[in-house]
């Protein structure tokens, strides 16, 4: 497992895509048990240059799933730093997706439900039986989750893991809605190339 902790040296940072409660930052937390500042970025490219400029110590980034196969975007990312990164280890985190939306909400009483339209697409089988459900695509999960928690509207749902649920507050509706229970994400872990 990477680290720069020997006791007193600090906490390492670490870049990923997304917001808080990604499914990314349960890699990192999974890495890293006893503790890592986990800094989230806008896309795959702002984490890798985070990396590049030494404004953090790691970067966490997806580089294959169970069901979609290769993370195109994300491996294009890497590939822009050319040698300059090293892969220092990688983790598999199981992807299970959960429908959250405020305390007080009910399943009959949802209306749009906000997601990564990834996420979306793996839970094929339970919009189909729930028709009155309507997808509707945001950039990423956490956030996602993150936006129906301010919105605290009874009739918005979002499609995330449940530590989203915990992060923001938001109750789970329905439990590993997910088409294929044995889903995971690979990661790798990348930092500057020793010189």
């Amino acid at each position: 497992m990477p680290t720069n902790m020997t006791g007193t040296e600090p906490m390492p940072r670490v870049a990923f895509q997304g917001e808080l409660g990604a499914f990314s930052e349960m890699a990192i937390r999974q890495q890293w048990p006893e503790g890592a500042e986990a800094v989230p970025c806008a896309s795959f490219p702002v984490a890798v240059q985070q990396v590049l400029d030494g404004a953090v110590d790691f970067a966490v980034i997806p580089v294959e799933n169970a069901i979609v196969g290769p993370v195109r975007v994300a491996l294009d990312a890497l590939a822009t730093a050319g040698d300059a990164l090293t892969v220092r280890a990688e983790t598999r985190v199981p992807v299970h997706l959960h429908l959250l939306a405020p305390a007080g909400a009910t399943l009959a009483g949802l209306r749009d439900v906000h997601s990564h339209p990834v996420a979306l697409a793996q839970c094929r089988i339970f919009f189909a039986r729930h028709g009155w459900l309507v997808s509707t695509v945001h950039a990423d999960t956490a956030g996602a989750a993150r936006d129906v928690a301010q919105a605290g509207l009874l009739t918005r749902a979002a499609v995330a893991s449940d530590m989203a649920a915990e992060r923001y507050g938001l109750e789970i509706i329905a439990s590993r809605i997910e088409d294929v229970p044995a889903n995971w994400t690979r990661f790798v872990v990348v930092s500057l190339k020793p010189t």
